[in-house]
């Protein structure tokens, strides 16, 4: 009857034969799965994680811009968000995955500016710029002041004994900058270089090492900056 005519372009109920065979494979009881090994998903899970904290990380900056948490909240979350975004990125296989926060966001369509920004400095915005949060009293003046020259100390001594990778060295410089906001709150001359050098090292990758070059003058700025501490003091 259809012999030499076109069926028509939508199908009829007689336009599908059922397969036995390819019926028989298919169990919607049975777990798809979306991974094809434990090492890959556990790369997925790393890299969900790190969108994870690059959203929450922006919702906490906004939320300090408009005074809806203190200053305490604020410092606390901010520094484990921080923390928890470095350590994922120490294993290999994510971060070569990751490869840079940019192509990240725009691979995963993410805006997110005040995350961006906070991630690019590596600080809270009450440690890079602090307010009041110098230590009272003489007695915790005077163990802010020991340990905030200790921290200088201890930096500038791993400089001298060759410790050039940001793993060591971005650690020792978030003491040396936390200990003097105990201290004071004020600008003095160098501690713009320690923020500076802080950014630096906090966008290297953790088995990166600065320069010789780099630590000569790594070196001279800090103890630029320490001078310029002292001088507070007086």
């Amino acid at each position: 009857m259809y012999a030499g005519r076109q069926l028509p372009y939508a199908p009829t109920p007689y336009s599908y034969t059922p397969t036995p065979t390819l019926s028989a494979t298919i169990n919607l009881d049975e777990e798809v799965k979306l991974t094809g090994s434990n090492a890959e998903r556990d790369l997925y899970d790393s890299l969900a994680e790190i969108y994870s904290v690059i959203l929450t990380l922006d919702a906490v900056e906004k939320a300090y811009i408009r005074d809806s948490i203190t200053e305490a909240e604020y410092t606390e979350t901010c520094n484990r968000l921080l923390k928890h975004y470095r350590t994922i990125l120490t294993d290999d296989t994510v971060s070569r995955e990751f490869q840079d926060l940019d192509t990240f966001k725009r691979k995963w369509k993410m805006e997110c500016p005040r995350a961006t920004e906070r991630l690019r400095i590596g600080l809270p915005a009450t440690v890079e710029q602090p307010s009041h949060g110098q230590a009272s009293g003489a007695g915790a003046a005077g163990t802010a002041i020991s340990d905030a020259t200790e921290n200088f100390i201890t930096f500038l001594d791993a400089l001298k004994i060759n410790m050039f990778a940001k793993d060591s060295l971005h650690p020792l410089l978030s003491d040396v900058i936390k200990s003097v906001n105990k201290v004071t709150d004020g600008d003095f001359e160098g501690r713009a270089k320690i923020v500076e050098w802080l950014i630096v090292l906090n966008q290297m990758k953790a088995n990166e090492e600065i320069s010789e070059a780099q630590a000569r003058e790594l070196s001279f700025d800090i103890e630029q900056a320490y001078y310029g501490f002292k001088a507070t003091l007086r």
